[in-house]
């Protein structure tokens, strides 16, 4: 396995390559890259499985260099300072991040994911994905990436009726029918969906409230959704609720 990082920051270099000198036995060749013309020309010639890039660099930046790029067959792993925005869009796209100072178990564990997901070429439409994230998108085009073990989804925000808790993993419905089962927890997904007008509407579930055909106020509170799925309401949010619909 080859892996290539391309940062403008010598300590972050190497101390990286030492984490993964260490923690990293499947890794056989490492190649460094300080900036975007370096970094094209080591992804061109070294041809890497696993690609460590760093947002903000001397000639610009790591998405400077994925639009300059025309191959995308490898793992990325970006590596960045905390920014909320950036960090949000990554999530939307499921390309996996890094923070600075990087820490040990959270890059293995992007390790362990990236070697798992290296025969998945998707990397193109998710930094698609990612482009239209940070560039603030009309929540009309807005997509979000969901993986499960088996493939990888490119879904519309708008077309997510509801998603509900089970467990460690969470459940998509979609517009279309699809019912797809991702292994994040909900409280993730809330922290993601709710600036799109997404509500906890009770603790195991998560609802569109554009997709709301009706509030049933007998037998208790009860969301009737778009695809005729029941969602209860808890009374603590049942106020918050009923204002966000009444603001539509």
């Amino acid at each position: 396995m080859k892996v290539l990082i391309i940062d403008n920051e010598a300590p972050i270099r190497a101390g990286l390559r030492l984490q993964l000198e260490t923690y990293c036995p499947e890794m056989d060749a490492l190649q460094e890259a300080t900036g975007i013309a370096s970094g094209l020309l080591a992804i061109d010639n070294f041809q890497p499985d696993i690609v460590f890039l760093d947002v903000e660099m001397d000639d610009g930046t790591g998405f400077d260099l994925l639009k300059k790029s025309g191959s995308y067959n490898f793992q990325l792993i970006f590596i960045t300072a905390h920014n909320k925005y950036a960090v949000d869009a990554f999530r939307f796209s499921a390309i996996d991040f890094l923070l600075k100072p990087i820490d040990t178990d959270d890059l293995l564990i992007s390790l362990e994911k990236a070697i798992s997901n290296l025969k998945n070429k998707n990397l193109k439409e998710q930094i698609q994905v990612l482009n239209e994230s940070m560039n603030a998108i009309s929540m009309e085009h807005k997509k979000i990436v969901l993986k499960d073990k088996d493939s990888i989804y490119f879904i519309k925000v708008n077309d997510i009726i509801r998603c509900h808790a089970e467990g460690p993993y969470t459940e998509f419905f979609t517009s279309n029918g699809q019912k797809i089962t991702i292994s994040k927890t909900l409280k993730e997904y809330e922290e993601m969906l709710e600036p799109f007008g997404f509500i906890r509407a009770h603790h195991s579930h998560l609802i569109n409230i554009r997709k709301i055909i009706r509030f049933d106020k007998t037998d208790g509170c009860n969301l009737i959704m778009e695809n005729n799925d029941e969602v209860p309401v808890s009374q603590r949010k049942k106020e918050h609720l009923l204002e966000m619909i009444a603001g539509l």
